[in-house]
């Protein structure tokens, strides 16, 4: 049957996005990853460009695990001996070992007593959040939390609902205030660092305020902490927010396929807690795993993370992003302080971001713009990520592009 009248409304709709700027548009093919030479770190070959290398500014991969040698080892190993995929979800025809390993190990690397993985952080948290909080439950979250949680939230239909302005904690203890009025439950939801400006969470407040009006509730005030972009990247050992803050979500979720270079995502809390979600969390129960390759090789990235060579890594990653931030300022441009790899320079303004980024790709670097009306006008910018793959001389390669640019050659 046709559905002609259909396809109308759909392509008015995406009309609209192209004219007001909002479209994503073609997505870049990558056709092949080249290894590090020289002083040089890994570059991509993108279709279409033929051999024209380009160094990668625009990915989560903030270690490098992806291409890490014993992570690839690990995986290959593990798909030769449980073959490609999990075939079914893991109540149905039982669980993989890796996986059983992998859930063993983020348990311990984050000091709970138990862990669950799921087929990545979005769905963790549309599994979690919903299963959490019923019609006596009041939800308290940052209006800068990731899109994840904002859907988890409209999905769950709580007795109250309130979003208080960016990491404004006045706000955030006044919502407690109101809900204890007529709550039996509360949750705070926060992600640890917010990924469009590198700036965390600062969690130990966030906590104290959270204990300070938890006998409040008969069911408690949780913490529920969203640290996809800070485990791996932030701390000494690369534990995140809670390491850099020295405070203690009472549910963490992460995910394995930003700083650890694979796939999928997790939770990590209480034994009660994970049983409850691997009964209740629909994105687990029905829904596959990861593939046993890919636990296998999230284990072994957890591992070297958790050893001498991650803390190499990690001390590397700090000095790149220090050096690529210090040459923003050196060029008089503007950012947002932080600690984080993810370093946004502003441009605030629309036009002006696109260009910038399209000068950068003409200069072999590639980077992520966000104008309006992603971003609202006025906080327009070029979000660039740090990785411990690059070196000096790839930081200084795209400062000398942003140099470069409205000036001639």
């Amino acid at each position: 049957m046709p559905i002609d009248r259909l396809e109308r409304t759909l392509a008015a709709e995406l009309d609209a996005l192209d004219r007001s700027g909002g479209s994503k548009g073609d997505e870049a093919v990558i056709a092949g990853v080249l290894a590090p030479e020289g002083e040089w770190g890994p570059r991509l070959l993108l279709a279409g460009e033929g051999d024209r290398r380009f160094l990668r500014m625009n990915a989560n991969g903030y270690l490098g695990m992806a291409t890490h040698p014993e992570v690839v080892a690990a995986e290959e190993a593990a798909v030769r001996a449980f073959g490609a995929g999990p075939q079914a979800v893991r109540f149905i025809s039982g669980t993989f070992a890796p996986h059983i390993e992998l859930e063993r190990r983020l348990a311990a690397f984050h000091g709970r007593p138990a862990a669950m993985i799921y087929s990545s952080a979005y769905a963790a948290v549309l599994g979690i959040l919903p299963s959490l909080i019923d019609e006596r439950t009041a939800v308290v979250s940052d209006e800068l939390n990731h899109n994840c949680i904002i859907n988890a939230i409209r999905l769950s239909r709580p007795a109250q609902k309130h979003i208080h302005p960016h990491l404004d904690l006045e706000a955030l203890e006044a919502a407690l205030a109101a809900s204890a009025r007529g709550c039996r439950r509360a949750l705070v939801v926060t992600d640890g660092v917010f990924s469009m400006r590198g700036d965390h969470a600062p969690l130990d407040r966030i906590v104290e305020i959270a204990r300070r009006w938890d006998s409040r509730f008969a069911e408690n005030v949780c913490v529920v902490v969203d640290d996809s972009h800070g485990v791996g990247a932030l701390g000494e050992s690369g534990r995140g927010t809670e390491e850099l803050t020295g405070a203690r979500g009472d549910v963490l979720i992460a995910t394995l396929g930003k700083a650890l270079g694979v796939n999928g995502g997790y939770v990590v809390g209480q034994d009660a807690l994970i049983r409850f979600l691997r009964e209740k969390s629909p994105f687990y129960v029905y829904s596959n795993p990861i593939t046993p390759g890919e636990a296998a090789a999230a284990t072994r990235a957890i591992e070297i993370l958790d050893s001498g060579a991650g803390r190499e890594r990690l001390a590397h990653l700090r000095t790149m992003t220090r050096r690529f931030r210090a040459g923003l300022t050196r060029l008089g441009y503007d950012s947002v302080p932080g600690e984080h790899p993810v370093v946004p320079l502003l441009v605030r303004d629309t036009s002006r971001t696109h260009a910038i980024v399209e000068h950068l790709r003409g200069r072999g670097v590639l980077a992520t713009g966000l104008g309006f009306p992603v971003v609202p006008k006025g906080e327009e910018e070029i979000r660039f990520q740090i990785s411990a793959d690059h070196t000096p001389a790839d930081i200084d390669e795209a400062l000398r592009a942003l140099a470069s640019f409205a000036s001639p050659d």
